[in-house]
């Protein structure tokens, strides 16, 4: 009879391989973080945000995309960040609304 124990635990540390590199899990606020960045990286202007600053030196304020109705709509502040794309950012599948 083959001792199963010895394999059973070579599968366990190979299946929590890339848990384990991956590092700790980020929390909900650092992901907020980290794609208010992202968007404001992406913007090709000088002013995605209202507390950007424009080449002058002087705050973006309502001048910035953020604030202008129409066209690109920057993440500026956590709150600005729905649950949905931070379940994305997880690699969560989208929660489907039924028909």
């Amino acid at each position: 009879m083959i001792n199963l124990l010895p394999w059973l635990g070579l599968l366990l540390i190979v299946g929590a391989a890339p848990a384990l590199a991956r590092g700790p899990a980020l929390t909900d606020a650092e992901i907020r973080e980290r794609l208010v960045q992202e968007s404001i990286d992406a913007y090709p202007g000088s002013c995605p945000c209202p507390y950007s600053t424009m080449r002058n030196g002087h705050r973006c304020g309502g001048r910035s995309a953020y604030s202008r109705p129409g066209g690109r709509s920057p993440l500026c502040y956590p709150d600005d960040v729905p649950s949905a794309l931070i379940d994305a950012y997880r690699g969560k599948p989208l929660s489907s609304t039924p028909r």
